[in-house]
């Protein structure tokens, strides 16, 4: 039997992203049957014992994804160097390790979605899958359709590449105006950072969807299951790209950023 290659794994069983259970692996962290594994290709049949750090990893159960309404005021991690309040430590304690499919900042509320999967995570958050993230925005200053047609063209800024935007205006409220703004990629800070280029200042910011989920009525602070259909569906698609060609970290994220922006819960590995 051919089995499973390792650093998939332990993706799967959402140890890390593949990219840093190879790292893990490289750096003699990862044991197979009590052996430490010195190569990412080895293979994990179904009686195998793994562990990392001498700790057991469970296999992997059947993916599933849950919807979150974050706060704000939340850092999208397990554990802060600076100690602010943390989106995994205000999560249920019934639910299972999980990991945030991307991140949203400190300021940023909304939608944020979490598996417990790590190859689902990393399929959903890749930019060639190119799911939509819906944002409403309020913003302070000047707005008009000259700024809806500035962002849909690609953008370079400080010597970073967005792609197009679609945006489109809302309605105002004095210096104030509300804009509703969809990406295709999403990197740091990605909103804020165009409509600073252009002299505005981002004054609530809220993810209301990503790609097929919604926010809608989901109370600020609460976490639901996501529709089990839509997941499968997801699984499905993601088994068969797997199975054509492995999906590689973008250049937009360098393997320091997809570390950072994984989050576990504190009894898990970094």
């Amino acid at each position: 039997m051919e089995g499973e290659r390792l650093a998939k794994f332990l993706a799967r069983a959402g140890v890390a992203s593949r990219r840093d259970s190879e790292r893990l692996i490289a750096a003699g962290r990862v044991t197979l049957n009590g052996a430490v594994v010195a190569h990412p290709a080895v293979s994990v049949q179904d009686n195998d014992r793994v562990a990392v750090d001498g700790k057991p990893v469970a296999r992997a159960t059947p993916a599933r994804l849950w919807l979150y309404h974050k706060p704000a005021g939340l850092v999208t991690t397990a554990r802060d160097p600076q100690g602010r309040p943390t989106v995994f430590a205000n999560l249920p304690k019934h639910l299972p390790r999980l990991i945030s499919i991307g991140r949203l900042d400190i300021n940023t509320e909304g939608l944020l979605l979490l598996t417990n999967d790590g190859e689902l995570a990393r399929f959903l958050e890749h930019p060639a899958q190119e799911f939509v993230r819906t944002y409403r925005v309020r913003v302070h200053g000047k707005i008009d359709q000259s700024l809806v047609a500035n962002l849909a063209r690609p953008q370079m800024i400080d010597g970073v590449r967005y792609r197009p935007a679609e945006a489109a205006i809302d309605h105002r409220q004095g210096a104030n105006c509300w804009l509703t703004i969809m990406l295709r990629e999403g990197k740091n800070r990605e909103i804020k950072r165009l409509l600073a280029h252009y002299g505005l200042r981002v004054t609530r910011l809220i993810r209301i969807g990503y790609g097929p989920f919604r926010l809608d009525d989901l109370p600020r602070g609460a976490v639901a299951p996501a529709p089990e259909a839509i997941v499968g569906e997801l699984t499905q698609r993601l088994a068969q790209r797997s199975a054509q060609s492995p999906i590689r970290p973008s250049a937009g994220c360098p393997p320091s950023a997809a570390a950072n922006r994984r989050s576990f819960s504190p009894s898990e590995l970094p």
